[in-house]
């Protein structure tokens, strides 16, 4: 016979349930916060912006519209999580243990903010969007659970799969949906498409650092999916117009395959499956090139490396401005109006195609160092807590982003490539953990 429960039991239960029931639908919340975040991040470009009235490329327009809406998201989310600890002190301090190459971006970027506002300078949200936010992102992610990261990963996918398809289109339609804008002005000559990453660079530099990530391994996709991504993302690169992104993708991705092949034969076990779908692929490789070559698909990338617009002789003159700027200036803060004169007369006002060349001549060289050195730290601090393979796609990006302004200008690229690694290649025991 079974014993009377207390009268006051299952009050008590009820109470213990109520308390976890209202901590799983806040762990769902914040979920869903980190999803949109997501999708925001890499999918909102600033010709989006402009399309739904925000001038956030250029000058002219308000203040707050220079800085990108998953600027705000992440700033909100690090302020929930500050009050979600009640102590603001511990989530810092773990910040500062285990992401502090993280933190040091973070205050990186602010302290470029006050050099460029004490010397009246423009493009103070760049700091903001390339670097804060660089730095706050991994800090966000650090203790979420496999379910979040699982879903955040979907996420990023769908975008670039999206980013991949709206590209094609714009090459096939030759209409460029969310272009590059500065103050609203986009590059008629140029027709190269963007999808939802606006600068065709960036774009190229994103999706080649995807395909290489795919190509080692990255994510959950099953290998059929994996190589159906890997092959649209390819053809979908060349209407990007990224002469360095695509040779960088084909000597990486080629080695990459190359080593693969070679483990395989090794081993003298070749999966029947996988050598079914290698005799179909190069049977239907002809009749895909002859199809593509019909409609005028290679003229694109022919044509840039035929014709680069300028680029290459671009990349020469940015070197002639060091002649005229004094050593001294160079070193600690080069004058911005004479920056700005000497690349009118060398043909560069739309940009300084290298990172680092382009922050000396605007920042100097001490400034330019602690950057370069806080972005190493930053990449290095990520790989460490990846898993194997991390390496192949941060090495293209650190040779792609030095192809054009990349770092210089205002970006989230960096933060993007960084939530892209967390979520592809992370470690084993977050991957199996439930």
């Amino acid at each position: 016979m079974r014993a009377a429960r207390p009268a006051g039991f299952a009050h008590r239960r009820r109470s213990r349930a109520r308390p976890a029931a209202a901590l799983r639908g806040l762990a769902r919340v914040e979920t869903l916060a980190f999803v949109l975040l997501t999708l925001v991040l890499v999918g909102v470009s600033g010709g989006l912006l402009w399309a739904l009235g925000l001038n956030y490329d250029g000058i002219s327009g308000s203040a707050p519209s220079k800085i990108h809406p998953a600027t705000y998201m992440a700033v909100a989310l690090v302020g929930w999580i500050l009050l979600r600890a009640g102590n603001p002190v511990i989530p810092v301090a773990q910040a500062l243990n285990r992401r502090p190459a993280c933190v040091l971006l973070a205050v990186c970027g602010v302290l470029l903010l006050m050099l460029i506002a004490a010397r009246g300078g423009t493009g103070l949200a760049g700091s903001i969007d390339t670097f804060v936010l660089a730095g706050v992102i991994p800090i966000l992610l650090m203790d979420r659970d496999a379910a979040t990261l699982g879903q955040i990963e979907t996420v990023f996918h769908l975008v670039m799969l999206a980013n991949a398809l709206l590209g094609l289109f714009e090459f096939a339609s030759g209409q460029r949906f969310f272009p590059f804008r500065f103050d609203g002005m986009a590059f008629e000559t140029d027709t190269r498409s963007a999808a939802l990453q606006g600068h065709p660079l960036a774009n190229a530099t994103m999706t080649a650092c995807y395909i290489l990530a795919l190509a080692k391994g990255g994510g959950r996709l099953t290998p059929a999916i994996r190589a159906g991504m890997i092959a649209l993302q390819l053809v979908a690169l060349v209407t990007f117009g990224g002469r360095s992104a695509t040779v960088t993708t084909l000597a990486l991705g080629g080695l990459v395959g190359l080593f693969a092949l070679n483990r395989t034969l090794r081993s003298n076990r070749i999966p029947l499956v996988g050598a079914a779908c290698a005799c179909f692929v190069l049977t239907m490789l002809p009749v895909v090139v002859a199809v593509l070559s019909a409609v005028g698909f290679f003229d694109t990338l022919l044509s840039r490396f035929v014709s680069d617009g300028g680029s290459a002789q671009a990349r020469v003159d940015m070197l002639a401005i060091f002649d005229a700027i004094p050593f001294r200036q160079l070193l600690l803060a080069p004058d911005l109006l004479q920056v700005s004169t000497l690349r009118r007369i060398y043909g560069l006002e739309w940009g300084i195609e290298n990172s680092i060349v382009s922050d000396v001549l605007y920042h100097g060289i001490l400034v330019t160092a602690l950057l370069v050195v806080a972005v190493g730290l930053y990449l290095a601090e990520i790989a460490r807590g990846c898993r194997r393979g991390v390496w192949l796609p941060i090495l293209a990006f650190v040779i792609l982003v030095n192809t054009f302004e990349g770092l210089a200008g205002k970006t989230t690229m960096l933060a993007k490539f960084a939530l892209m690694l967390i979520v592809l290649f992370p470690p084993n025991a977050a991957r199996d953990r439930p």
